[in-house]
């Protein structure tokens, strides 16, 4: 795993070699998370945003059969093991804003809990200013890099 973080733009990289480096990349992104809780995932088909998730989780102490894609039921809650929640969104299949809008979107959005957001461009125009938005791209080696400005 490389990590880069550029203080002078606030630019973060950190690239995942191989599925064995998911734990401490999921670590890594939380230590330098800070205040945010409104997560964006952006990435192609297969870039591995559900897989980022899931580890993501998993270091929050979420059991580890409880997270799965929430594709058919849009968002899937967890408890984190301080029983915090975390909610857990795949915006594929939304073709109209007023989908999102009708499971209470800004319900979530405005809990306060840590929002993880799969396909969040599907509902771009909704999502609140301070949403971190972090890009998920796969190298010709097949590594992941996820990048974000802060």
């Amino acid at each position: 795993m490389i990590i880069h973080t550029f203080a002078s733009s606030m630019k973060h990289t950190i690239t995942i070699n191989s599925l064995a480096a998911l734990p401490e990349a999921a670590k890594e992104f939380l230590k330098v998370l800070g205040d945010h809780r409104l997560i964006a995932l952006h990435g192609s088909m297969g870039a591995g945003k559900t897989t980022f998730t899931t580890a993501l989780c998993r270091e929050l102490g979420v059991r580890e059969d409880a997270v799965g894609s929430p594709t058919f039921a849009i968002v899937n809650e967890y408890r984190s093991a301080a029983g915090e929640p975390i909610y857990h969104f795949d915006f594929y299949r939304i073709t109209k804003p007023e989908e999102a809008l009708d499971i209470g979107l800004y319900d979530y959005l405005d809990s306060g809990a840590l929002c993880l957001m799969e396909w969040a461009e599907n509902i771009e125009d909704l999502l609140p200013e301070e949403t971190l938005v972090v890009h998920l791209t796969v190298g010709a080696d097949g590594s992941r890099t996820l990048s974000w400005e802060d």
